[in-house]
């Protein structure tokens, strides 16, 4: 989850608030990549989920990390609920997940570097007290009872309101992972394309990222339970967006749309203030019940665009959101798909071509059929591993085109980062398919196995 933003006079004119997504847009040169991923930390010896406090604990991680490491502690109350260090950030889900928000940075090269060295750096300090991380999309057998919560006063309101919007979104919050990027445009028209592309093409990273088929302890006859989770969480912020492919859209009508998204909270001197189901067209009358006579900031604007959580979400960058949690080799190929697929002009015209046709039903289907079956996942025609072996395919081109060397140009381009979805679109096994059949194998319907052979 984000930390609260900072900055910005008052809004005076409704126009601020596009202007501030479009405040958003680079030359191609400037375009960066932003890697965020969470996992999972637990007690080795219980195998439950870490506390916030004591000697092997989620404050422990933090503060190991702050004296190690040299990242710089961010509180709130008093309490250490967060890092930051050279543009990245270490921050807490709401039941402990660890979470790592990457820096802007050039290339796939540095942003796996920077991943490689966070979860070395994690495993240094976790090793000293006990405690293991694991990438998963969903808790494997840890109940809602069983998790802590993190001293954050965003997350006690938002576990508040879930259960009168939705029925999973306190699983969402307690008990899930993801991996995501964030990714730059250029233009408006730019935006527009790759938003375009980006929500149609979540449903192939959710089968080739899945990797949540255990829930409380057994198969839950999804290969993405966390996928699932999304679809009954709250309706007015999540979803496949289908006023995203209407003539028009653009800044402007994704204003219209966060601002008809209720509130949360307004964030004033250090303090979550509740302003759930509140609506921030009042808040720009000064009308909003929380405060009333005053009117918001940009950042307010910023922190509200923040409880919007679409399969992929625009802010002054998108941000892909449709995978699970996982293995590290994931975690770099979260980003190459996306890059591949989106920062090379050639590359991102043919994923056009691939959905411009697909009407909203299609692209809902595939979301739902994705979370049930992987790559096995049909709607209205489409085969998902079809889907998949062509996406993965251009996503390759795009990476070749682009050309970014790493290892001192040993390494001619970014490609080889997608090495661990070419497997799995040649094999049709994706990593939730091996966890099944390690449940029905070897492991003899013992969930708590996954923990000793995929911990990082």
């Amino acid at each position: 989850m984000s930390i609260p933003q900072s900055g910005g006079g008052p809004i005076e004119d409704v126009s601020q608030l596009a202007a501030y997504l479009e405040a958003g847009c680079k030359p191609p040169e400037d375009w960066r990549i932003g890697t965020e991923h969470e996992k999972f930390g637990y007690c080795k010896d219980t195998l439950k989920p870490l506390p916030y406090d004591g000697p092997r604990s989620i404050r422990a991680m933090l503060e190991g990390l702050r004296d190690s490491f040299g990242w710089s502690p961010v509180e709130e109350g008093g309490l250490i609920i967060g890092l930051e260090k050279d543009g990245a950030n270490v921050s807490l889900e709401p039941g402990g997940q660890l979470e790592l928000s990457g820096a802007p940075l050039e290339n796939i090269h540095q942003t796996c570097d920077e991943v490689n060295q966070h979860l070395a750096e994690v495993k240094s300090v976790a090793d000293g007290i006990g405690a293991g991380f694991i990438g998963l999309g969903a808790a494997p057998h840890w109940r809602h009872e069983d998790m802590p919560r993190m001293p954050k006063g965003r997350y006690k309101l938002m576990t508040d309101y879930m259960g009168r919007v939705g029925t999973h979104g306190t699983q969402m919050m307690y008990r899930t992972c993801t991996v995501q990027v964030n990714l730059d445009f250029g233009s408006e028209a730019d935006m527009v394309r790759k938003l375009r592309v980006a929500v149609a093409l979540q449903p192939v990273a959710t089968a080739l990222f899945a990797n949540s088929p255990f829930f409380e302890g057994e198969l839950n006859g999804h290969k993405s339970w966390r996928s699932r989770i999304w679809r009954d969480l709250d309706a007015d912020r999540t979803g496949m967006l289908p006023f995203v492919f209407e003539d028009g859209f653009g800044f402007e009508r994704w204003v219209d749309y966060a601002l008809d998204v209720p509130m949360y909270f307004v964030y004033r001197d250090g303090q979550y203030i509740d302003a759930l189901g509140q609506s921030f067209r009042d808040f720009l009358r000064g009308e909003l019940p929380a405060l009333p006579g005053e009117i918001p900031t940009l950042s307010d604007w910023a922190d509200h665009l923040t409880t919007i959580f679409p399969e992929a979400r625009l802010k002054k960058f998108i941000e892909m959101r449709g995978a699970d949690g996982g293995p590290w080799r994931r975690l770099c190929a979260l980003p190459a798909l996306w890059v591949g697929l989106t920062y090379d002009q050639n590359a991102l015209d043919a994923a056009w071509d691939l959905v411009k046709d697909w009407d909203a039903e299609t692209r809902e289907a595939l979301r739902v059929s994705a979370s049930v079956h992987g790559l096995q996942a049909e709607a209205n025609g489409v085969k998902m591993h079809d889907l998949a072996r062509e996406v993965v395919a251009i996503a390759d081109r795009g990476l070749k085109a682009r050309g970014r060397q790493g290892a001192g140009g040993m390494l001619p381009d970014e490609s080889h980062f997608l090495n661990a979805l070419k497997e799995t679109v040649e094999t049709g096994q994706t990593p939730a398919d091996e966890l099944i059949a390690r449940y029905e194998g070897d492991w003899n319907g013992d969930v708590t196995r996954v923990f000793g052979d995929y911990s990082y």
